[in-house]
């Protein structure tokens, strides 16, 4: 859930790392690409399904949205892809009052005869876009799914082209990324503090009418709506990592209309923000040890040849470039912060791990060019200094906003001992990340708490033993809550389980959203 591109690091995405590997293969479209142009003119605009009957007992106003039809048009000339906007309230308290539009992209299902219905999608942030994600659906969603689902993703508001928070310039964005993740005086810490406070103003300044408005049960709000103006009675619905979290708020909110739901790298909805975080590094630490002790085995393994020593020279690494940023071939120095994120990027993906091998050769080198450029994949910056998009900025506005956070620096003060024991190399460094939540200018509205979803079908949910960012015992935890949770473990590494090259896993999840037929629960998918 916590990210280091806004609050130090934390829950990538799990589509970020998809669409970064296929960016670098020329496959991604630009959200520019993926939208197109809209234009009331066209001959090629095709009506949406008959909107679903509204849900019994919604006001008047709320009702007007539900009935919406959705135009669909060509995302771009000559794509098959189709985007169109749903129209949402800015406030559920006041759905008489202002809307906003949210984008939404269809990848239409290959046997429309046969079709089922609509998969809503959401890769994770938050901050992820779904229309991005829903754009690269061949490599995300396996074949049978694509065949007999119209695979759809919207832009949670605040992300992306729905609404889009925007916090800070390009340039600050640069140097929140770049500040001491780990101050070690009170000179250092008051820069960081400085640094949180000129972040949160900015929300406030360029984004203030929105950011009382993004939490996930906003979003799980807008889901429903969604569900309505496609047609579909019931919602069928796949989210990894914080979209685990959308879903199952989903489910709590609307059991009745929650179809076959997956949820694959669960975040857990009883813990604190806290908690969440001290969780999380431990995640990252235990990924860390996995990644090591492969490359102690391996000749080019920069580190050494025994995982102490590789343990040794790792953090003699990181000390150093907290006192002395690497060069690199731009203008820019790899930080110490830039080189925690450098490393934690590809310890999502297993496949990355010779390049994160690579990068350590380098900087330990001197060059620090390599770390870099992951570090700039994860915070999804582009060689010209601009970014690919808001969701380091999201990331912060939503978790700000779901549940309370630190309060102060002194706060941090007090747990950090507590975050270094548990994770030498990523405590500090994700607890410092909630700095930026104390000076937020919207208080909290959500708190921790169990969700059970009492009523619902019965709800997948995956969890991978070695996950970094939504550790295995999270999804554990999610399934036990949920009235009909079902549990499916993947033995591996890397983040989420769906589509990650363990074929176990890809059917079972077939099975169920093609057939409603969930495995046993405790099932086992094997390391493959």
């Amino acid at each position: 859930m916590r990210r280091r591109s806004t609050a130090r690091v934390g829950a990538i995405l799990a589509g970020v790392v998809v669409t970064a590997m296929l960016a670098g293969c020329g496959v991604v479209p630009r959200a520019e690409q993926v939208l197109g142009h809209a234009d009331d003119t066209r001959s090629d605009r095709t009506p949406g399904a008959t909107p679903a009957p509204a849900p019994s007992g919604v006001s008047k106003d709320l009702q007007r949205y539900y009935r919406q039809r959705l135009t669909w048009e060509p995302c771009d000339e000559g794509s098959t892809l189709q985007c169109t906007t749903l129209r949402v309230p800015l406030d559920y308290d006041n759905p008489g009052g202002k809307s906003i539009e949210l984008a939404v992209l269809r990848y239409p299902a290959q046997d429309q005869e046969r079709k089922l219905g609509s998969l809503v999608i959401n890769p994770g942030g938050p901050g992820g876009s779904g229309v991005e994600y829903a754009a690269v659906a061949p490599f995300v969603i396996s074949r049978p799914v694509l065949e007999r689902y119209d695979i759809v993703g919207f832009d949670p508001r605040g992300v992306g082209r729905s609404a889009p928070v925007d916090c800070v310039s390009d340039r600050q964005l640069d140097a929140y990324h770049a500040a001491d993740g780990s101050p070690d005086n009170a000179a250092e810490r008051r820069e960081l503090q400085r640094i949180a406070r000129q972040f949160a103003a900015g929300c406030k300044r360029r984004s203030g009418d929105l950011l009382p408005h993004v939490s996930t049960e906003d979003a799980a709000r807008d889901m429903d709506i969604l569900r309505g103006a496609l047609g579909d009675e019931e919602l069928t619905y796949l989210g990894k990592s914080y979209g685990t979290f959308l879903g199952a708020t989903y489910a709590e909110l609307f059991p009745s209309r929650a179809g076959r739901l997956v949820l694959d790298g669960a975040v857990d909805p009883t813990l604190s923000a806290r908690d969440l975080s001290l969780e999380q590094a431990k995640g990252f630490e235990v990924a860390l040890k996995a990644f090591l002790e492969d490359c102690v085995q391996r000749e080019d393994c920069p580190l050494g040849r025994s995982l102490d020593e590789a343990y040794r020279n790792l953090d003699a690494f990181l000390a150093r470039v907290d006192r002395n940023p690497l060069p690199t071939s731009s203008r820019r120095r790899l930080t110490q912060a830039l080189a925690t994120t450098g490393i934690i990027m590809p310890l999502y993906v297993k496949e990355y791990w010779p390049r994160l091998r690579n990068a350590l050769a380098s900087a330990l080198d001197g060059n620090g060019s390599r770390l870099l450029a992951l570090a700039d994949e994860y915070t999804e910056r582009n060689p010209d200094g601009s970014y690919r998009s808001n969701a380091s900025e999201v990331i912060l506005a939503v978790n700000c906003i779901d549940r309370p956070d630190v309060t102060s620096v002194e706060e941090i003060l007090r747990e950090e001992p507590v975050f270094r024991q548990a994770s030498p190399r990523f405590g500090s460094f994700i607890l410092w990340g909630s700095l930026t939540c104390a000076e937020w200018p919207v208080k909290p509205v959500g708190k921790p708490g169990p969700i059970h979803a009492k009523g619902t079908k019965p709800i997948l949910v995956i969890g991978t033993t070695r996950d970094p960012a939504t550790p295995y015992e999270w999804s554990r935890s999610l399934a036990e809550q949920l009235e009909a949770g079902v549990l499916l473990t993947r033995e591996g590494d890397g983040h989420t389980a769906y589509m990650q090259g363990n074929r176990c896993v890809d059917e079972v999840v077939e099975a169920f959203l093609l057939e409603g037929e969930p495995p046993e629960d405790g099932m086992t998918c094997p390391e493959s």
